[in-house]
C-alpha cells in the first residue's frame, strides 16, 4: 500500500507539471482526489491493515494527498497569472493609433437664451427667483388683481387639478410669493424663469407649455423711466446695440399703467417687411407699473413703495434672435434641430 500511494503521487505530479489550463488541471484533481478518485480507494483498503500498520498507512495517505493538493495550487496559481498576462497582452492599447474625436453635446436653445438672459440680469444686480409649477389660485390669479369672476381670467383659462389648485399660467406668482416674504420692506429685484402652462391649439406660433420670464423691482421711488431704461439696456444686449424699443399702451390687470414694448426689425432695419408686417416694429414683452393693490395684497405701503414688472417669453426671442420659424420646434426632440446650435469654447 506504501509503495502504490508514492506511486500515485509521482503520477498525478507529473500530470500536473503537464497541465496546460485550469479545466486541464480541475480534472487531475478530481481524478486523484475525487470520491472515486485512487488515492481514496487505497484508504478504503485500511480496514485490512493491522493495528500497528494503520496509524503509518494513515499518516502516509495525509501526506500524499497534503502533496499533491499543494502542487495543485502552485500550478493553479501559475495558471491563473498567465492567463492574465495572456488577455492583458491581447487587449494591449496601441497608443500610437490616433484618438477617436469626442462628440460634443448641445445645448437647447431654450436654455441658452434662459441663461444668456439671467447672466444679463444679474448683472444688473438682480436675483433668480424660482417657484412651483402646480400652484395655487390665489397665488395665479387673486394676488395679482385678479379676483374670481374677473374677465381678464379668460385670457389665461388653463389646467385646472382643483377648484384652487392649477399649473400655472405665467411666473408671476413666484413675484407675488417674494413680496409676500419681504413683509413690506424692499428692495426687490428680481427675475422669475420657469415653465407654464395655457390652454392653447398647437401651431406654428402657440403652444400648451411655454417658457416665461418675468422680472419684479420694488423700492422707494421707482418710475416708469427706470422702466424704460432696464428694458432698453435688454434690448440692446440681446439684438444688437443698433436696435431701438419704444412702448405702446396697454392694460395688465396686476400693473397700472402698463405697455407692450416692441423693437425695431433686425431684417429691414425699420423700413417694414414680411417679418414685421410692414410696420418696421416686432413686439417683444409686455410690462408696466406694479398695481397698488398688488402692493397692498402682498405687504407694501404703495404710497411709500412703488415697483415695474416685465413678461417675456424665451421661445419669441429665440425665434427672433436664431430666424426659426415653427415654436413646435422646441419640443418636437428632433436632434437636426438641437444639433444646429453648437456649444462654444
Amino acid at each position: 500500500m506504501e509503495e502504490k500511494l508514492r506511486s500515485l503521487q509521482t503520477e498525478a505530479i507529473e500530470k500536473i507539471n503537464e497541465a496546460q489550463d485550469l479545466k486541464e488541471l480541475n480534472d487531475i484533481r478530481v481524478a486523484y482526489l475525487g470520491k472515486k478518485g485512487p488515492v481514496t480507494e487505497v484508504l478504503k483498503g485500511m480496514g485490512k491493515l493491522s493495528a500497528e500498520e494503520r496509524p503509518k498507512m494513515g499518516a502516509l495517505a495525509n501526506e500524499v494527498r497534503g502533496a499533491i493538493t499543494e502542487k495543485i495550487e502552485a500550478k493553479q496559481e501559475k495558471l491563473e497569472k498567465e492567463a492574465v498576462e495572456k488577455k492583458l497582452q491581447s487587449e494591449t492599447i496601441d497608443v500610437t493609433l490616433p484618438g477617436r474625436p469626442v462628440r460634443k453635446g448641445n445645448h437647447h436653445p431654450l436654455t441658452m437664451i434662459v441663461e444668456e438672459i439671467e447672466d444679463l440680469f444679474i448683472g444688473m444686480g438682480y436675483t433668480v427667483e424660482e417657484g412651483p409649477e402646480v400652484e395655487k389660485d390665489y397665488y395665479n390669479f387673486e394676488a395679482l388683481n385678479l379676483p374670481k369672476g374677473h374677465p381678464a381670467r379668460d385670457m389665461q383659462d388653463s389646467f385646472y387639478i382643483t377648484e384652487e389648485t392649477l399649473l400655472r399660467t405665467h411666473t408671476s406668482p413666484v413675484q407675488a410669493r417674494t413680496m409676500q416674504r419681504a413683509e413690506g420692506k424692499g428692495p426687490i429685484k428680481i427675475i422669475c424663469p420657469g415653465k407654464v402652462y395655457r390652454r392653447d391649439t398647437d401651431d406654428a406660433t402657440h403652444s400648451h407649455q411655454f417658457m416665461q420670464i418675468e422680472g419684479l423691482v420694488v423700492d422707494k421711488d421707482i418710475r416708469m423711466s427706470d422702466l424704460k431704461g432696464t428694458l432698453n439696456v435688454f434690448a440692446k444686449k440681446m439684438f444688437g446695440e443698433d436696435r431701438e424699443i419704444r412702448l405702446r399702451p396697454s392694460f395688465f390687470p396686476f400693473t397700472e399703467p402698463s405697455v407692450e414694448m416692441d423693437i425695431s426689425c433686425k431684417i429691414c432695419g425699420g423700413e417694414g417687411c414680411r417679418v414685421c408686417k410692414g410696420t418696421g416694429w416686432i413686439e417683444i414683452l409686455g410690462a408696466g407699473m406694479v398695481h397698488p393693490n398688488v402692493l397692498e395684497m402682498a405687504g407694501f405701503d404703495s404710497k411709500e413703495y412703488t415697483g415695474f414688472a416685465f413678461g417675456m417669453g424665451p421661445e419669441r426671442i429665440a425665434m427672433l434672435k436664431y430666424g426659426i420659424d415653427d415654436i413646435r420646434h422646441f419640443y418636437t426632440n428632433d436632434t437636426r434641430f438641437v444639433t444646429q446650435f453648437k456649444v462654444t469654447e
